[in-house]
């Protein structure tokens, strides 16, 4: 027999979590369903995950694979190991791979710029092993590579064991890790990623087209790679950029070219649809903070990198940024020691926060020296007399808008 009183508690229970629920999805848009294995959508400039599904599922790449060959070319140019003019032999491995290629064989002295065009645009497994070879001596040395800077970048889901994508064991990648390879490149090298966006390469009086169709469809999209085998399906990374926001997506295992297309771009228009970039201003974000021990009373906070948050549209006026630190905050300090991080918030009209967008890593922005022996010991009384207050108030007080510490 269900009494008033807990009629009552149900009603009022069922109410909160209405307002919940409702409050959740004014925050955050409600994400696409897809018809793919695995995917995600990313902001490559704050590496906030906008949407998701199953992105740390480690399936074969395919050509996607070509994303980190190509990091590591770029990388070498950029430190002057590689220079775009060079001539590349080309083995009878190369020669001999078939698939997606640039119709090479032995007898040619390709330029590297040329492998690396014909690499980018139309997938050239030929020119893959080439440039590997070329660069590393063997493809199995350039995959030693490929994973080493797989863990500098923070690829967790992936292995590689050749410069292809073609299937072998052990050679996998996931939706998550592409997408951070893809914001790298992006990031790291923004006159070569250019590359991406190329419609067409024509070499040896040969032209052939770029099988990324959003390229032609959706104006914003300015890259990156397909990727197809049997066991892999059709998988396709993709970027594009509206004002400041650019957004990298990432699809896994769609059935047909088509379909890679389309659930790419209904990623996409998700993303900018539902969501925007922002940089928060300097007074948004530095913080004074007290320290104790200190021939100073307290010191500044500022943000470690430069900060850009997204945010749902229609909420960029309710972003609310809160400081946690642990305290007490014990002077030495030393210039730009890392103390704490800003949590990126929604503020709700009803009081209450969405949970944390992004977190910012706060440093000193100056030096703070050791307080006297006696100076010291004034503020171990401070310290004590402050707790002592606190012991005294209301310690379950609704929380506020303002910064706070961890205990």
């Amino acid at each position: 027999m269900v009494t008033t009183s807990t009629y009552f508690k149900l009603l009022i229970f069922t109410l909160l979590a209405l307002i919940s629920t409702a409050t959740m999805a004014a925050t955050t848009p409600q994400s696409p369903r897809l018809e793919a294995k695995s995917w995600i959508l990313l902001d490559a400039q704050t590496q906030q995950v906008l949407a998701s599904e199953d992105a740390d599922h480690e399936l074969p790449p395919a050509s996607l694979t070509k994303l980190m060959t190509l990091y590591l070319l770029f990388e070498d140019i950029k430190l002057g190991r590689l220079n775009e003019d060079e001539n590349v032999r080309v083995s009878e491995k190369a020669w001999k791979i078939g698939g997606s290629t640039m119709f090479l064989d032995p007898r040619m002295s390709p330029k590297a710029g040329d492998l690396i065009h014909g690499i980018s645009t139309f997938s050239g497994n030929d020119a893959c092993i080439a440039m590997a070879e070329h660069v590393s001596g063997s493809e199995e040395a350039f995959a030693m590579r490929m994973n080493e800077k797989a863990a500098k970048l923070g690829m967790t889901h992936s292995h590689f064991i050749n410069a292809t994508g073609f299937p072998a064991k052990d050679h996998y990648s996931s939706a998550g890790d592409m997408a951070k390879l893809a914001a790298a490149l992006w990031r790291d090298f923004p006159d070569h990623y250019k590359l991406f966006s190329e419609k067409s390469f024509t070499y040896d009086g040969r032209t052939q087209w770029n099988r990324n169709r959003l390229l032609w469809t959706m104006p914003e999209v300015d890259g990156l790679k397909t990727g197809h085998t049997d066991e892999a399906g059709y998988c396709l990374v993709s970027s594009a950029q509206t004002g400041n926001t650019r957004f990298v997506s990432a699809v896994f295992g769609t059935s047909s070219d088509k379909a890679r297309q389309q659930q790419s771009a209904v990623l996409l228009k998700y993303g900018f649809r539902n969501f925007v970039t922002i940089r928060p201003t300097e007074r948004d974000l530095r913080r004074q903070v007290e320290v104790y021990g200190g021939k100073e009373e307290s010191v500044w906070l500022k943000p470690e990198n430069a900060v850009m948050v997204t945010v749902p549209k229609g909420y960029e006026n309710q972003l609310t940024f809160r400081l946690q630190y642990e305290t007490p905050l014990m002077a030495p300090i030393a210039e730009n020691q890392p103390i704490g991080i800003i949590e990126a918030v929604v503020k709700e009209k009803n009081g209450t926060f969405s949970e944390p967008l992004s977190a910012i890593n706060m440093v000193a922005t100056r030096h703070v020296e050791e307080a006297s022996w006696i100076g010291q010991r004034i503020d171990v009384m401070r310290l004590w007399w402050q707790n002592k207050n606190e012991e005294t108030n209301n310690e379950t007080a609704p929380e506020g808008d303002g910064d706070h510490a961890k205990p």
